[in-house]
């Protein structure tokens, strides 16, 4: 097979291309911008970015870093200011929303953005984000940040990022406070994964199982078990780590997935199952073996991914679930909407959405960087 590392950087320069080419345009034609647009084939409103989700964008500066670090140029470097710069213009009010989910996912992307490639404008939104997710924790209820501002639903996917990116900024003991909240109020206690949420103070649990909320509290347990010398973090990991594989992998690929919001679901996953690989402390057996479990969840999902693409005018476009064929969309009918919640559904074909052929990327940029760690 020759050099993995190099095999799926080769991959993960296609799933940016393929991304570069059907999704990112201008935003309302205006020079020195860029975000991607949410559907291929796009529809009207989409090509005018009058639906664009803030979150999903914030995956796309994620993944654009991702491809900057792993291979510099000045066209990478220069394109995650153009998004940064891109998703405060589109916002209108500035870089903060009434989601805390949203936010806390653009403070890590602004993060990473800042820390490993410098970049000024990302530095001027991680302010006003690290402000807004610190001061959401809510000692009224017993803790926990809710998932929009006045709402009475506290969630894995609004604290567990959160948790992280307060964590890289230095944030530990209030990242501490999270992880332990988590762990107590929404793990399950039958098979170990990590419930949606709970509405307080009535105590209702949400007890549907999504592959993001077991990746940002695998991200977040991590983190902690780096910058902290308590083991009951890395125990935490281990745990975790079991049940996705017993739960939610067949012969070591993440299964299952969607489209809309639900398309980066499993992405998120492997992000953070590659930050387990890559920064688990400790040098025991228990660590050795998780460091291998989450490297090879991480490649063989990759690799299935990779086997059931769809291959569009030389570039990948990936299937939904990683385990089956993709499809190809047929023009921009079924689009997905957004719910009353705020959540968004999925395409007819839910290989039209961005948000899948996100977790595509990801997940090879995730296969490159544990392979070429050596994993």
């Amino acid at each position: 097979m020759g050099n993995p590392a190099s095999l799926w950087s080769e991959r993960a320069d296609m799933a940016e291309a393929a991304i570069l080419s059907r999704h990112l345009k201008p935003v309302w034609v205006l020079p020195a911008t860029a975000l991607g647009v949410v559907g291929w084939p796009a529809t009207r409103r989409e090509r005018f970015f009058l639906t664009w989700h803030y979150w999903w964008q914030a995956h796309l500066i994620d993944c654009a870093v991702d491809a900057a670090n792993r291979a510099p140029t000045i066209a990478r470097r220069k394109r995650v200011g153009t998004l940064v710069r891109s998703h405060r213009l589109r916002n209108l009010t500035g870089w903060t929303n009434r989601y805390y989910d949203d936010m806390a996912w653009l403070a890590l992307a602004l993060e990473r953005a800042t820390r490993v490639q410098d970049n000024a404008e990302a530095r001027g939104g991680l302010g006003p984000l690290e402000q807004k997710l610190y001061t959401a924790w809510d000692p009224a209820v017993g803790g926990g940040l809710p998932w929009r501002v006045g709402a009475d639903f506290y969630n894995a996917p609004a604290n567990g990022p959160a948790g992280i990116a307060l964590a890289r900024l230095g944030r530990y003991e209030r990242a501490r406070e999270i992880a332990d909240w988590i762990d107590r109020t929404l793990r399950d206690p039958e098979t170990g994964l990590i419930f949606d949420g709970i509405h307080l103070p009535a105590g209702t649990l949400e007890r549907p199982i999504y592959s993001y909320c077991q990746g940002v509290v695998l991200g977040l347990e991590t983190e902690l078990a780096v910058h902290t010398r308590d083991d009951g973090h890395l125990d935490r990991v281990h745990r975790l780590l079991d049940a996705v594989e017993d739960n939610l992998t067949t012969e070591s690929v993440v299964r299952g997935g969607s489209g809309g919001d639900g398309g980066l679901f499993n992405g998120i996953l492997i992000r953070y199952l590659a930050q387990v690989a890559l920064m688990l402390p400790g040098e025991e057996h228990e660590q050795l073996a998780d460091r291998r479990t989450a490297a090879r969840i991480v490649k063989e999902s990759a690799a299935a991914a990779w086997a059931n693409r769809l291959d569009v005018e030389g570039e990948p476009l990936f299937g939904h679930d990683w385990t089956t064929s993709a499809k190809l969309p047929g023009g921009s009918a079924g689009a997905g909407g957004v719910t009353s919640n705020g959540a968004v559904t999925s395409s007819r074909v839910p290989e039209r959405d961005l948000s899948v052929q996100l977790s595509g990327w990801m997940l090879m940029e995730a296969a490159h960087m544990v392979t070429a760690a050596g994993l």
